[in-house]
Formats: C-alpha cells, sequence, structure tokens
C-alpha cells in the first residue's frame, strides 16, 4: 500500500509548483502569444462498432417511422397575438384556441391548409400559405384572461376607488382579437431524409423539431397537459397519491428521433408532478397536514396557490389565483355600484354579505377566512373560499419532501412487461394516424417495438484482501469471509451521538468485530459524546457548536475519525454543518449514519465508506492490479468524471454547484479526489475549470487537480486526459467541447506550455427515454448489455450500456456519447474501460448503472452544497472570494477543506 491517501499529497494541497525540470514554479501568468483562430470542435463520428460479448437479442421501445415522400418544404411562419386596441396578448394558452379559430373561421381563404402550431410564436405548414403575410380577426366566447376580473357574477361593475377597495364588473362575454401570421423560413423535408444518413444541419434539427410540435399539438387538442415532449391525460387511472394534495400523474413521452435505422418514434412512460384538483380548503388542509381550515397558516397558502387555476361555484368560470384578501370574508368590504346607503353614497357591503344576501349563496365555514383573490393587487377581486375548486391537471413544481419521493418512486415502478403493455395502450390510445398534418407529410408509424441486437460484456474480475480474486455474478458480488483490498488502521476515534436513540455500545462492539473479519483494525472509541438535553431543540448550528466545545475539552488530540449518529434519517439539519465543521475548519474523516435496523450487512456498508474516506481500497480491478488496463496502463493517464447540481425546482436564488473528481495513485483508477466550486444559479457550463492567478485568489478546480495527479503518480504529468462529463443535454455538447475542454486545455498550458496531453470527451447521459426489453421475458436485460447499432446516431460515436442489474422497476441504461477521442480507444475497449469503471465504486458492492467518477461528483456536488444550504449568502464568503457577473447578485462561496481531508474521498 502506498500510504494513507487522506493524509498524502499534501504539497499540491500547498499549490507548491514541482521541481522547474516539469513545471516552472513561476505561477505568473505566461506571456499569451497573439490569438491564433480558432477551430471550432464537433462531435465526432463513429469508426465502428464493439465484437465483444455474447449476443442478445432485444426489444427496444422505438416504433418505426416510415416517410413515404421527402419532396417539399415546411414552411415557417412567426405568429403575433394581439387583442383588438393593438396590444399583444400575453397570457399562456389562449394562442391555440385562437389559430384553431383562425383554422377554422378562415378554412377556405388558407387553402385548406394544416398547421403545425408550438403554442406560442411559431407556426408550420407543409406547403405554402396564400400569403406571405396573412391578417384575421377572430372573436373567442367567454375567454378568461387575466383582464378579466369578474366575480362570476351577472351583476355590477367594478372600477377602483381611492381606499383600493373592490368592486365588482361583469366578466366578458366574448373577447376579439387580431392574429398576424408572417412568412418567417422555408425547411426542406429532404432535411430529414439528411438527418437519417447523419448529415445533420440546422434544418434537419428542424424539420425533426416540426414533427415533434405536430406530436404536441395533436395531444393539446385531446385535452393533454404538456410538459416538453411529455403528454399527461386527465384520467384518475393514471395518478398516485404521494402524499400533501400531490399525485403522480402518469403520461407517456414521444418524441421523433434519427437513428442508424431510420426514423423512429421513440415512446417511454413519464411521470410529472400535479395538484389534487377539487376544493382548494381541501387540498391546503392536506397540503399543511392539518385538522381543519381554520389551522391552515395562510401566509403559506398564498404562496402555494399563486398562479394556480380555480373554477368559481356556481358561475363555473375558470380564474387564476393572484393572492388572498388581508381580511376574512365577514369583514371584506367592497363598494358596491347601483346600491345607495342611507345617506345616498355608493354602499359599501362585505364580500360575505353579498355572496349570502345578494347572490343568494349559502357560506357554511368562509366567513372566518380569507377570500381568493383573482383580480389584481389595485384591482382585487374576491370568491370566498369554500366555492372555488382547483381544476384538473395543474403542474406542482416545488421540491417533493423525502417521503413524498419515496413514496412516487414506489408507485411509479413498472416491470419491463408492464412498461411494454403500457407503452403499447400509449400508441393505441395516441391514435397518431388520425393527425392530418402527419397524413399530409406522408408519415405512418409502425405499432411494433423495434427489434435490435446487443452484446453482454463478461463482469470484470476484482482483487479482494490477500490478493485474492473475485467474480461478480449478475453485477452484484459481497464480502462475506472476505477481507477489504487495502484495509486501514483506525486508532484515534470517538462517536458522537445527537439524540439518536440507539445502543450504542452494542453498535460500537458490532462495528469492531465487523471490521475485523473486514481487515480493518478499530481501536475501541475514546469517548461517547451525548448531546446534552437543552441543547435538542436549539438550532443545528449551535448543536454543533456545543458539541465541539465538549470534543475540545475532552480529547487529548485530533482524532482520526468521528462516527456521528444523527436523529433522523434523511435531511436531517444537522448534516451540513457538521460536516462543514469537520472538513473544512478541523480536517476531520467522519461518517454519519441514522441506524434504525443494524444489521451485519447495514455495518459492511458502513465500514466500506469509512475505509474509502481514510485513504483505504475495498476492492480493485484485476487489471488496475497487474496493470494491464488497455491504453490506460501504459501512459499516464487522469480520468475526471464533470457534474453540476442546481438547486431544487423553485428556487432560483440557490448557486449551482459544480463538482470535479480526478483519479490519483496512477495506475490506478479506483481511487479519486474532489474539487467542488459554486457558480451562478442554474448555469450548467463549469466556469471555473481554470483562472488565472492574477484574477482572483483561486485558480481554478483543474490546477489543484492535476498537481495533485503529479504529486500521487511519482512526479508524472498525464499523458491522457479522460472526461465524463454528466447532466448535458445534445444542445450543449459544442459548449463542453468547446469552451470547458478549452478551460482544461489552458490550466495545461498554464502549468507547461510545452504540455499537450491528448483527451477522450464521453458525455454520460442517465436522463433520456430509451429501454430495452427482452422479448418474451419478465427480466430486465442483464449487467453488461451495451448497444452500439441501428438505433444509435446515424453518424455520432454514441453506445448505450447498462452496466447493473435493474433488481426493481425496469433498467435505465446510461447513453454514452463520444465527442473526442484523440488517444485513439477502438470501440471494444472503450466499452469495457466504461463497464469496468461501473465496478471500481467504493461504496458498494454492485455495478453502478453510471461510471463511478461521475457519481463520485454528484455525490461532492450534494455534499459540500450541504456547506451553503442552511446559510446566509452574507455569511458564506471565504478564501475563493465572492464572484460576481455583470449585474448578478455575489456568489456565496465554498469553504476550503483543510489538507489532510481535500485529498480523500470524504464525498464516500
Amino acid at each position: 500500500m502506498e500510504g494513507n491517501g487522506a493524509h498524502e499529497g499534501n504539497g499540491a494541497q500547498d499549490m507548491l509548483p514541482p521541481p522547474p525540470a516539469v513545471i516552472p514554479p513561476d505561477v505568473t501568468p505566461v506571456k499569451v502569444e497573439p490569438e491564433k483562430k480558432k477551430v471550432t470542435r464537433v462531435p465526432m463520428a463513429r469508426r465502428g462498432v464493439g465484437s465483444k460479448g455474447q449476443k442478445i437479442q432485444l426489444l427496444t421501445n422505438h416504433f418505426k417511422v416510415n416517410v413515404s415522400s421527402v419532396e417539399g418544404h415546411f414552411y415557417h411562419y412567426s405568429v403575433a397575438l394581439k387583442y383588438e386596441d393593438g396590444r399583444p396578448v400575453e397570457g399562456k394558452g389562449v394562442g391555440r384556441k385562437l389559430i384553431d379559430k383562425v383554422q377554422e373561421t378562415y378554412h377556405s381563404e388558407l387553402d385548406g391548409k394544416n398547421f403545425a402550431y408550438d403554442g406560442e410564436k411559431s407556426l408550420f405548414s407543409a406547403g405554402p400559405l396564400p400569403r406571405n403575410k396573412l391578417e384575421f380577426t377572430v372573436v373567442l366566447e367567454e375567454i378568461t384572461s387575466s383582464r378579466n376580473n369578474g366575480l362570476g357574477s351577472p351583476g355590477g361593475d367594478a372600477s377602483p376607488n381611492e381606499t383600493d377597495r373592490k368592486r365588482l364588473r361583469r366578466p366578458y362575454q366574448s373577447k376579439t382579437f387580431r392574429v398576424e401570421i408572417s412568412f418567417a423560413a422555408k425547411i426542406p423535408m429532404q432535411a430529414i431524409a439528411n438527418a437519417l444518413r447523419g448529415q445533420e444541419s440546422e434544418n434537419s434539427q428542424e424539420a425533426l423539431r416540426v414533427l415533434d410540435i405536430i406530436l404536441r399539438q395533436h395531444a393539446s387538442r385531446q385535452g393533454c397537459l404538456l410538459v416538453r415532449q411529455s403528454f399527461f391525460h386527465n384520467d384518475p387511472k393514471n395518478f398516485a397519491d404521494v402524499g400533501g394534495g400531490v399525485l403522480g400523474c402518469r403520461g407517456f413521452h414521444s418524441s421523433f428521433r434519427a437513428s442508424q435505422g431510420g426514423l423512429s418514434l421513440n415512446i417511454d412512460v413519464s411521470t410529472t408532478m400535479i395538484i389534487r384538483p377539487g376544493p382548494v380548503v381541501d387540498f391546503l388542509i392536506e397540503n399543511q397536514n392539518v385538522r381543519d381550515p381554520y389551522s391552515i397558516d395562510w401566509s403559506k397558502a398564498k404562496r402555494t396557490l399563486k398562479n394556480l387555476r380555480i373554477k368559481a361555484n356556481p358561475s363555473n368560470q375558470e380564474y387564476k389565483i393572484t393572492g388572498l384578501s388581508e381580511r376574512p370574508c365577514k369583514e371584506q368590504t367592497f363598494v358596491l355600484k347601483n346600491r345607495k346607503d342611507d345617506n345616498g353614497e355608493e354602499a359599501e357591503v362585505t364580500v360575505y354579505d353579498y355572496f349570502v344576501n345578494t347572490r343568494g349563496i349559502e357560506l357554511r365555514y368562509s366567513g372566518d377566512l380569507p377570500c381568493i383573490n383573482v383580480g389584481k393587487p389595485k384591482r382585487p377581486t374576491f370568491i370566498p373560499l369554500e366555492l372555488c375548486s382547483l381544476v384538473p391537471l395543474q403542474r406542482y413544481t416545488k421540491a417533493l419532501s423525502t417521503l413524498q419521493r419515496a413514496s412516487l418512486v414506489e408507485k411509479s415502478r413498472q416491470k419491463p412487461q408492464e412498461r411494454m403493455n403500457a407503452l403499447s395502450i400509449a400508441l393505441r390510445n395516441s391514435n397518431y394516424g388520425s393527425e392530418p398534418m402527419l397524413r399530409q407529410c406522408g408519415i405512418s408509424i409502425s405499432t411494433n417495438f423495434t427489434q435490435i441486437e446487443g452484446r453482454v460484456l463478461p463482469a470484470p474480475r476484482l482483487k479482494v484482501g490477500n490478493g485474492e480474486d473475485f467474480f461478480p455474478r449478475n453485477g452484484r458480488w459481497n464480502f462475506n469471509n472476505k477481507k477489504l483490498a487495502e484495509p486501514t488502521k483506525i486508532e484515534r476515534w470517538a462517536v458522537v451521538n445527537f439524540s439518536a436513540r440507539c445502543d450504542i455500545r452494542g453498535l460500537v462492539r458490532d462495528l469492531i468485530k465487523c471490521g475485523e473479519m473486514k481487515g480493518i483494525r478499530l481501536e475501541p472509541p475514546f469517548e461517547v459524546f451525548e448531546e446534552s438535553h437543552q441543547f435538542r431543540r436549539a438550532p443545528a448550528l449551535v448543536r454543533v457548536e456545543k458539541m465541539f466545545e465538549e470534543i475540545q475539552a475532552k480529547l487529548p488530540g485530533a482524532p482520526e475519525f468521528l462516527l456521528c449518529l444523527l436523529p433522523e434519517r434523511k435531511n436531517c439539519d444537522i448534516y451540513g454543518p457538521w460536516k462543514r465543521k469537520n472538513l473544512a475548519e478541523f480536517g476531520i474523516v467522519t461518517q454519519c449514519i441514522a441506524p434504525t435496523r443494524v444489521n451485519d450487512q447495514y455495518l459492511t456498508n458502513v465500514l466500506l465508506k469509512i475505509n474509502a474516506k481514510l485513504g483505504g481500497l475495498n476492492s480493485i480491478l484485476a487489471i488496475e492490479h497487474s496493470p494491464a488496463i488497455p491504453i490506460v496502463s501504459k501512459a499516464p493517464t487522469i480520468i475526471l468524471g464533470m457534474d453540476v447540481s442546481h438547486g431544487s425546482p423553485g428556487q432560483s436564488d440557490v448557486p449551482s454547484i459544480a463538482a470535479v473528481v480526478s483519479s490519483r495513485q496512477w495506475p490506478l483508477i479506483s481511487r479519486y479526489r474532489a474539487s467542488v466550486r459554486t457558480q451562478s444559479p442554474k448555469v450548467e457550463m463549469i466556469d471555473s475549470l481554470f483562472k488565472r492567478v492574477s484574477e482572483t485568489e483561486d485558480d481554478g478546480i483543474m490546477r489543484e487537480l492535476l498537481l495533485d495527479f503529479y504529486t500521487s503518480s511519482g512526479k508524472r504529468k498525464p499523458d491522457q486526459i479522460i472526461i465524463f462529463r454528466d447532466g448535458v443535454s445534445e444542445s450543449q455538447f459544442n459548449q463542453v467541447l468547446n469552451i470547458e475542454l478549452d478551460q482544461i486545455i489552458e490550466a495545461c498550458k498554464f502549468l507547461d506550455e510545452s504540455w499537450s496531453p491528448k483527451f477522450l470527451v464521453i458525455i454520460a447521459q442517465k436522463n433520456h427515454h430509451t429501454k430495452f426489453f427482452q422479448s418474451g421475458s419478465p427480466d430486465n436485460v442483464p449487467p453488461g448489455t451495451v448497444i452500439d447499432s441501428k438505433i444509435c446516431h446515424p453518424r455520432n460515436n454514441d453506445f448505450y450500456l447498462c452496466a447493473h442489474a435493474g433488481m426493481i422497476g425496469t433498467t435505465r441504461p446510461t447513453h454514452y456519447h463520444v465527442l473526442l477521442d484523440e488517444i485513439g480507444f477502438s470501440a471494444d475497449d472503450l466499452q469495457e474501460l466504461v463497464h469496468s469503471l461501473s465496478y471500481v465504486y467504493q461504496r458498494s458492492t454492485t455495478a453502478i448503472s453510471v461510471v463511478a467518477p461521475v457519481c463520485y461528483a454528484h455525490l461532492a456536488a450534494t455534499q459540500m452544497g450541504q456547506f451553503i444550504k442552511f446559510e446566509d449568502a452574507s455569511e458564506t464568503s471565504s478564501s475563493h472570494g465572492g464572484t460576481t457577473t455583470a449585474g448578478a447578485v455575489a456568489v456565496p462561496q465554498l469553504p476550503r477543506l483543510k489538507e489532510n481531508v481535500s485529498s480523500s474521498m470524504f464525498f464516500c
């Protein structure tokens, strides 16, 4: 063993440059030569397909699309929607009604043409419309717009008064609009044929987009909720209650894909979250988990309800909620036109009196509750709560709680055969054969799953303790009667208990015994620190501070390791501050657990994490041990995993967290370290890979990682850099190749101008809709299944890999896109490397679904994201300095980790 990884390579952390013979010690910016003309990189073409592995016949959820003719053009028109007085229409949803009305009213003037309309500003037709610019006037009956402040009552009119109180106003019974359609571009249908030959251009992307817009429009006319290319019907059979007034709604995804086998329609099961339709008050009671309407937290309710759509009784008119009244229904007044008081002034009445006495509507419980406001801030319109019902199919866009997420996963699982049946039904019910635009384009869709051939790669051989060989079966293995490959020794450690109910003595005894069986020498702990009763209800930061005061008072020196018992299993608010205190302030390795059911398997899993964090290795690849990894073992090679994690839905101000992990101690590919930075919210491209020292105190992620590789790999620079990038869509591939890769090359040049490593850049995508099935078998595809033909891209170098055993539901393969390969891997060697990297994940004894460096990057980003989760942005400045973009608020920076843990696998 080369030494404990947790204490190794500290020189890199001090940013002390290596000897001059290799990397210049001068860290001032090198002189920049006049810039040469930059060549834009594009994703590479496929060089060949793999042949290794046992062949297997599979089915996939791609349905063949036949196109009878590719003559002619799609014509693209831009659409402008205006009110009668020329003001633009801003409300969403009215556009489709208007375009349908134009088609219905002016059918002959449009030469009977069908449209594909995207619901916003683009409209497409097969062949040209009669003129390049067309204007139509259309009338919609009973249109509900944001300008409509009616109560759904036929009585009275409303206008603002000085005291900003409400008057009633009759809703519009009909409204006149102007629709302007102007020619924008021509898209040759031949572009579809070009896409199938791999000759991708903007035209081919646009042509396939038109076909997708046709599907969206078709689904919209069937009354579906549209979420990008997924469609959801209002059918209670598709709803699953996940708690809190939220339903999981099952629908399906449907999109056209160009592949080696031609054009196909990819259909998959899809799930979105919706608000439970029905009485608003029922939803609020369930959402807040209270007993009755009088226990509702109305400030929370106001945030939850804003912008949701309701129907009001008895008019059945639809409105958007803008807020709540400040006073209860019995006290909220407005001035009622056409009714005078005793002084001849316009009478002021309460909302309650108006509905009960003037409208004759019985109100049972609304009197003491706020009213729903559907008007504008300065011109409110109030409706009693019990008259309001939420309309169906409204998306719930906030983050789910841990319980809701667990419930959703449980209820949306489908075995492979179930999913195949659901997809067949979805395709049949979609009835695409009746879509006039598809018929006009000569497009027909097969109802059969596409047959493809895959290959099953054999599992790599592993090495465990005492040099023993180990062969995983079905993507799994265990450490029963086995020792870890490189176990650690833990002498100075302690247990910290934050009020978890647990037999600590028994837990420690069993942990030491289990560790002994795995080869880990675990001395008895120095102390068990129990949280004082008086701090149990204190804020998380206070609890952590008080605990550390006690630790410092009692321990003779810094422990190597602290085992921390948390009271809650998930989302415990102590976790973030505790990790920060240990890793950033004291440099102590820590493992958090929330023990409920403690058995041998549980303790083994905990020990795997502890061993990896303290610099040990649980198992390694036999080819890594030899070392005999094709290409990688022949020249110094660093493997990077890159990921960016964003705040939860609805959290627009939470910084995104970029993490890059890198392999160390070449020729190993099982040891990694991480470098993490914050960046502007929702930004996907990593902007801190390289920064010149003069610009900022922080010189970027890559310099840190490259220096660590150099010091941990026998003073060698990597000749080859393999990059696995997670979380980017196809539209961002060029940015990865031309922005992120340029930063990495700059970081290399900055350390040594003459250094030109070769690069391999691979995107790992989990978020796609391709699934594989074994014909006639209820089981998932076997682990190691790779597919690189027929449904793969007609030109680009991509393949699908199911490295893991899908135990529940239907296996989701990872879609790997090779964007650049300067190293020169064969298809077989590259697929085997990717497959092997799914077996080096130190936290588990199973193959994982995506390469370990990508998983580690995700773990590192998530864990360090917890550091700033509970803090105010103003309190999180650090030695990295706050970075700002023009006009943006400074992004809070993460603290630097202490040297002795920064090069460890603290994220394990």
